[in-house]
C-alpha cells in the first residue's frame, strides 16, 4: 500500500488499538513476519487471527472511506474499460460499478486526493472511492486491465474447434458444426465460453440464470458455486434458447421443466453435458452437469480410503455374492466410489449390468440400462428384467422405494453381488432406512455384506498451502485439547486455487463390514444404539468424524473443512438428539 501506513509497527498499533488483534499476536506476527519478510499484515491473516475484510475495513476506517475485498461479480466489465488501462494501472484503481454519475473505483490509496480528481477529470464522473489492499488489487487488475475485460473480446477470444458439438444420435459421425468461430454471435461464444472454461478448470455443473439486471453463469468447483461471469440481461433468452436447441430440448416450451443432453469435444477429448432447465419468477434456468472421463478417478487406491478399510471394502466386493451399499448425500461421491468397484469386477468372464437413472460415465464390459420412468422402466422393474440376464454383478443406481429394496435383498439372496446407494447420514442409519422400507431383518442381515457411508472433503492446495492455528472452540469439536502437538495446515489463496485455499476432494469412508455379532443383531432387530455401542467396542471401525481427523493430522484437509462435513455425525450429536426427541 506504499506509504498508507508508514511503517509495520504502526499497521500493528492500529490494529491492536482497534481490538481485532492482541499485543501478543502482534509480536508472534512480527517474529514470523521478520522470518518470512513478508507483509505484517498478510502475516496476521496466514495466523488466522485476522481475516483480509476486518484488515480493510479497519484500515478504511481509519482513512475515513470504504472499504472491500474484490471478487468476481462485484466488477462490472461494462465499466472496466472507463479508465485507460495503463492509466489504471498507474494509479493503482480499478473501476467497479457506476450508479447514474456516481463511479465506485477501488484504490490503493484512496487518500491520494490527486489520483482522486484525475479519475474525475477521466470520466466525467463523481469518483466514490474504497480502499482494496495492494494484493488483492494486483490479482484483479490481471484479468479485468487486460484485453480480456470487455466480455465481446472475451467472448470472441476462443480458438477454433477449442468446442465441438456431437449429434447425440450419431457419435460416431464427424462435428456437425464448428461452433468456435470468431465470427460466431455473441450468445454462441458466451455458451461455448462458459463451458470452455468449466471443462478446464474441472467445474462438475454451470449455472445459467437470470436476474433483475444481469445473465448470471456460475460454476461449481470442488461443490462451491462460483460466479464465472456476467452478462446482458437481454442475452438470456437467447442463451437459453442456444443450450435447449444443443440438448434437442423444446424451445418454445418454458413453462415446465425439461432435461436433455449433448455430447462435445474440448480439446480433443468427450466431455457429456446433462442438461436441465427450470422456470423460475425471473425466466429459466438452465444448469449443465459436466461428465469428463478426465476427471473420473477409477482408481480405488486413490479416492481417499484408508488402507485397512480399503481391504475391508474389498472383502465385501470380492464375495461371491450379498448386498453392498454405498450411502451419503447428493454430491458425496457414491457414483464414483460405485464405478471404480465395477472397474475392480469387470472382465471378460463376469456379466455386469447396471441400472441407473441417468447413466453418467459409460464403461467398456458394462451393461448399463438408463431408467426411464415415463414408460414404466423403474428401477424394480429394470433389476427384476436383470435377473433374467444371467448376471454376476448387478448395480443399481439408488435404491429409492420398497418395491426396488425388497428385489435388490432377494437378488442378493439368491447368488448376486449386488451394489447400491442409499440417501442416508451414517451405516448405521441405512440399516434403519432397509427396515423402513419394510426388509426383514433376518434377510437384511443374511443380504448385507457391509456399508460404506462416504463424504467429499476439499483438499488443501499444495501452492498455498501454509500452517496456522486453528480456533479453539474447533479443536474442542475434534476432541483435542488446546495444547495437542500437532501442526494444521490451510490454504492461503492463490489464483490456482481461485483464493479458496482447496484444490481438489478427497472422500471420507465410515466402512461397517458384516460380522457374526452384528449379523445376530441385525437379525434380532436390534435398536441404533445397540449396534452403535457393538461398533464403538470393535478395533476396526472409525466413525466419518474420526476418518476425516486423520486427514486433518497428515495435512491433507483442514479442520474447519472436516468439521463442516461430517457435522452430523459424532456421537456426542445423536445422543443429544436422542435427549432432545425424548424431552419433547
Amino acid at each position: 500500500m506504499q506509504t498508507l501506513i508508514q511503517g509495520q509497527e504502526k499497521l500493528g498499533t492500529i490494529l491492536v488499538k482497534a481490538g481485532v488483534i492482541t499485543e501478543q499476536d502482534l509480536e508472534t506476527a512480527l517474529r514470523l513476519q521478520r522470518q518470512d519478510k513478508g507483509r505484517l499484515g498478510e502475516t496476521l491473516i496466514e495466523m488466522g487471527v485476522l481475516s483480509p475484510q476486518v484488515l480493510v475495513d479497519v484500515l478504511a476506517s481509519r482513512l475515513g472511506v470504504k472499504g472491500c475485498v474484490l471478487r468476481h461479480g462485484l466488477v462490472d466489465p461494462a465499466v472496466t474499460g472507463i479508465i485507460d488501462r495503463e492509466e489504471a494501472k498507474r494509479l493503482r484503481v480499478l473501476p467497479l460499478f457506476k450508479v447514474n454519475n456516481r463511479l465506485t473505483v477501488a484504490m490503493v490509496e484512496p487518500q491520494h486526493l490527486p489520483a482522486v480528481d484525475r479519475l474525475a477529470s477521466l470520466t466525467g464522473c463523481e469518483i466514490n472511492p474504497v480502499l482494496v489492499m495492494e494484493q488483492n488489487y494486483i490479482e484483479f487488475a490481471e484479468r479485468y486491465l487486460s484485453d480480456e475485460v470487455s466480455v465481446d473480446t472475451f467472448l470472441l477470444s476462443l480458438d477454433k474447434q477449442e468446442v465441438e458439438f456431437i449429434d447425440k444420435e450419431t457419435p460416431d459421425d464427424d462435428t456437425l458444426t464448428d461452433l468456435t468461430r470468431t465470427d460466431s454471435s455473441p450468445v454462441v461464444n458466451l455458451v461455448n465460453l462458459s463451458l470452455l472454461t468449466a471443462i478446464r478448470d474441472r467445474a462438475s455443473d454451470v449455472h445459467v440464470e437470470p436476474d433483475h439486471k444481469h445473465l448470471r453463469v456460475r460454476y461449481r468447483i470442488d461443490g462451491v458455486l462460483r460466479e464465472l461471469l456476467t452478462a446482458p440481461r437481454a442475452m438470456h433468452a437467447g442463451v437459453i434458447s442456444r443450450i435447449k436447441v444443443l440438448a434437442k430440448m423444446d424451445i418454445a416450451e418454458k413453462r415446465l421443466p425439461q432435461e436433455g443432453r449433448v455430447r462435445i469435444v474440448v480439446e480433443g477429448r468427450d466431455v457429456d453435458l446433462r442438461v436441465s432447465t427450470m422456470p423460475t419468477i425471473l425466466g429459466e434456468k438452465a444448469v449443465i452437469r459436466i461428465l469428463d472421463r478426465a476427471n473420473l478417478n477409477l482408481d480405488m487406491a486413490k479416492l481417499g480410503f484408508q488402507e485397512d478399510s480399503l481391504a475391508a471394502f474389498k472383502r465385501m466386493l470380492f464375495r461371491p455374492h450379498g448386498l453392498v451399499l454405498v450411502t451419503g448425500p447428493t454430491g458425496s461421491g457414491k457414483t464414483t466410489t460405485l464405478y471404480s468397484a465395477l472397474d475392480l469386477l469387470r472382465s471378460v468372464t463376469v456379466n455386469i449390468l447396471t441400472v441407473e437413472d441417468p447413466v453418467e460415465y459409460q464403461l467398456d464390459l458394462i451393461n448399463q440400462i438408463h431408467v426411464q420412468e415415463h414408460i414404466g422402466l423403474t428401477f424394480a422393474r429394470a433389476l427384476r428384467s436383470i435377473l433374467r440376464q444371467d448376471p454376476d454383478v448387478i448395480m443399481v443406481g439408488e435404491i429409492r422405494d420398497a418395491d426396488t429394496a425388497s428385489v435388490a435383498v432377494q437378488a442378493a439372496l439368491t447368488g448376486h453381488l449386488v451394489l447400491s446407494t442409499l440417501h442416508t447420514k451414517s451405516c448405521i442409519g441405512t440399516l434403519a432406512r432397509l427396515t423402513d422400507m419394510g426388509v426383514e431383518p433376518y434377510l437384511l442381515a443374511s443380504a448385507l455384506n457391509g456399508v460404506v457411508a462416504q463424504r467429499l472433503a476439499r483438499t488443501i492446495c499444495p501452492d498455498c498451502r501454509t500452517t496456522y492455528i486453528p480456533d479453539r472452540q474447533l479443536l474442542q469439536a475434534a476432541g483435542w485439547s488446546d495444547h495437542a502437538p500437532r501442526i494444521f495446515y490451510r490454504g492461503a489463496g492463490c489464483k490456482k486455487c481461485h483464493d479458496s485455499g482447496f484444490k481438489g476432494r478427497m472422500g471420507i469412508y465410515e466402512v461397517l463390514e458384516m460380522d457374526e455379532m452384528l449379523y445376530s443383531l441385525i437379525y434380532h432387530g436390534a435398536d441404533e444404539e445397540a449396534i452403535r455401542e457393538h461398533l464403538v467396542k470393535s478395533q476396526n471401525f472409525r466413525s466419518l468424524r474420526d476418518e476425516g481427523l486423520m486427514l486433518v493430522e497428515a495435512g491433507k484437509s483442514t479442520l474447519e473443512e472436516v468439521l463442516r462435513v461430517t457435522h452430523l455425525e459424532t456421537e456426542e450429536t445423536v445422543r443429544a438428539e436422542k435427549k432432545e426427541l425424548a424431552r419433547v
